[in-house]
């Protein structure tokens, strides 16, 4: 699945708020849920699988990316949302950089499979320096879904 169809405007945030990963987590899937993307009740269940999987290896990524992401039975379909941090946050990345852009994911324990082609395909998409100033720079949720959509277009892995 890739990221764009993933994500839609009331899942993407461009002013993340956190000072640190377990906040940004908490504020991504606050976004899920105000977003009717999760029922209040998952709220808790979701941020301790993916605050889980946290601890048990940093999910942060090289070139200000992060990809927390946690598997739970209480999902059909991966579901997502994105923030975008202007002042970075600390993540214990690869690169000992502050995470800028930080995609959650909620992936269905199930469908193994997909969730490896997933977070493959955001690690390439945003291994693309242009489209990581890009989406730091966008103004609105809208401008970052374009800019995603229009780079996995061009991708030739489709």
């Amino acid at each position: 699945m890739l990221l764009g169809e993933i994500l839609h405007p009331e899942v993407v945030k461009t002013t993340l708020e956190a000072e640190n990963k377990y906040e940004a987590i908490d504020e991504l899937v606050d976004l899920l849920v105000e977003s009717h993307e999760i029922p209040v009740t998952l709220r808790d269940h979701i941020v301790e699988v993916v605050v889980e999987r946290e601890k048990s290896l940093s999910t942060g990524m090289e070139h200000g990316i992060a990809l927390p992401h946690g598997a739970t039975d209480a999902v059909d379909d991966i579901i997502g949302a994105l923030g975008i941090s202007r002042r970075g946050l600390p993540f214990e990345s690869l690169d000992g950089q502050p995470a800028h852009i930080v995609i959650l994911l909620v992936l269905p324990k199930n469908k193994f499979q997909a969730h490896v082609r997933t977070l493959g395909g955001i690690a390439h998409l945003m291994s693309n320096a242009n489209l990581r100033q890009a989406l730091k720079n966008a103004p609105d949720s809208q401008t970052v879904l374009r800019l995603i959509e229009e780079e996995e277009d061009r991708v030739p892995w489709r």
